[in-house]
């Protein structure tokens, strides 16, 4: 850990995925143009954030917030170092995505999805699972060497249709993507039912069946337990997390369960956690909270950050003053915790 007070670059300890322009955005009804999206896409990565959700692939029909995937990424400029990642739904997604990565300004990452519970799948995906599974060996195919894939297994702690979902059925979906050669596994938290003791269980049995995986902690605060289960992943050995300024996002707009409120961890209260804690994240603090402000504005109304109002953690001090950027972990693939 870094020393809290310190004030020179650190290497990160943890990788934060900024979500606010995907997971964020698709739980809004008011469009975003493509270049305010873009705009705050860059923003994100220069100040320091290695893995950034840019955009989604998705069936304007049925997320029309992501009409202008192409669009964005066209828009988007791109800094070294970064992932920019974008979600796949389905083979015509990743045909799509492979059109933009040929032109120039595709996506570097791109995420598949399966539910860990039928009823989830049918809703969210309109698949079964085993149609999905099928989905899903046909996209990474279709994909090959030109992404990073990321595998995320949604309702891996707790179904809000069939309740409890058991270790051992998030442990073959892990099996099933590490079998067609997706070694990156995020596990969602879908509508927040995890808890501390649930996630140091699921991510240990994960970790020593499968050191070859990097896992990433996906968590929905519903129920206000989002940060207590990113420490206890952190404390598992977990060092990728999926966060969203002002813990806006969720399911699609037009798909409501899980009572309607699904929000992400909030990216400036985690960030703020973590560094008061003295574990480097590698975000420049002195932009952190302007880039809240932004989110804001974006979106016309006060979102849920609570640092957003209160200010960082005065013991931060010095910590919070602008600084130089440090490198990444996400330059190279190192086992499983980078």
């Amino acid at each position: 850990m870094t020393p809290i007070g310190r004030n020179t670059p650190a290497q990160p300890e943890v990788v934060i995925c900024e979500c606010f322009a995907r997971d964020g955005l698709q739980h809004e009804t008011a469009i975003l143009p493509a270049a305010h999206k873009a705009e705050l896409v860059d923003a994100f990565a220069g100040a320091g954030f290695r893995r950034v959700e840019a955009t989604s692939y998705s069936n304007p029909a049925v997320v029309p917030q992501f009409a202008d995937a192409s669009e964005v990424l066209r828009l988007l400029p791109r800094r070294p170092g970064v992932f920019y990642k974008a979600t796949c739904a389905n083979v015509r997604a990743v045909e799509r995505a492979l059109v933009d990565a040929d032109t120039g300004f595709g996506a570097n990452e791109i995420s598949v999805l399966v539910s860990a519970s039928e009823s989830h799948s049918l809703k969210n995906l309109k698949r079964s699972r085993d149609a999905q599974w099928q989905n899903i060996a046909e996209m990474v195919e279709q994909a090959g060497p030109a992404f990073r894939i990321i595998g995320t297994v949604s309702v891996a702690f707790g179904c809000p249709f069939e309740g409890r979902v058991e270790e051992a059925e998030v442990i073959r979906a892990v099996e099933s993507f590490v079998m067609r050669g997706v070694q990156w596994i995020t596990l969602g938290d879908t509508t927040g039912m995890a808890t501390p003791a649930s996630v140091a269980s699921l991510t240990a049995r994960i970790m020593q069946r499968f050191p070859e995986v990097t896992l990433i902690a996906h968590f929905h605060d519903t129920r206000g337990t989002a940060m207590a289960n990113c420490v206890a992943a952190y404390e598992a050995g977990v060092r990728y997390f999926d966060a969203s300024f002002g813990g806006v996002g969720g399911h699609p707009a037009k798909v409501r369960y899980g009572g309607g409120y699904t929000g992400n961890v909030c990216t400036e209260d985690l960030v703020n956690l973590f560094e008061t804690m003295g574990i480097a994240t590698g975000i420049d603090l002195a932009q952190l909270l302007e880039l809240a402000a932004r989110c804001e504005a974006a979106l016309g109304r006060p979102l849920n950050g609570r640092v957003t109002r209160s200010g960082l953690n005065p013991l931060l001090g010095a910590r919070a003053q602008p600084r130089a950027l440090p490198g990444s972990l996400d330059t190279h693939h190192g086992g499983r915790n980078g």
